[in-house]
């Protein structure tokens, strides 16, 4: 539980003064830091920074009233701003996922008394 919370955290800190692409490297550093398996790890990734993305483009979409999110579901095809969040959820954690997931995998490949599973 305290993973998900320093991944969410951080990638929420992260994402507001660096690229999109910076959820990574908390989602990274504590999947090989903290966690002890492939599933909790990608679980918890997925989690941590799809909430991250999925809170922050709310938040986004209920100060502008959903100007943006109405602009982005037209040029997705997508028929509701509410499918733009779910997206942006589900890309968030599937990146959280990936990261954390080859952060335990890089830590396992240096300690072979870890199971993948």
């Amino acid at each position: 539980m305290l993973s998900f919370f320093i991944i969410f955290i951080l990638t929420w800190v992260l994402n507001l003064f660096l690229p999109w692409w910076a959820g990574v490297l908390p989602a990274f550093i504590i999947g090989a830091w903290m966690l002890d398996r492939w599933v909790h790890a990608f679980l918890i990734g997925f989690s941590g920074v799809g909430s991250a993305w999925f809170i922050q483009a709310f938040y986004i979409h209920v100060m502008n009233e959903g100007i943006l999110s109405n602009r982005i579901a037209t040029m997705l095809q997508v028929n509701t701003p509410e499918n733009v969040l779910i997206i942006t959820f589900v890309v968030g954690g599937l990146m959280g996922a990936v990261a954390a997931s080859t952060g335990f995998l890089f830590k396992a490949a240096f300690k072979p008394e870890l199971t993948a599973y």
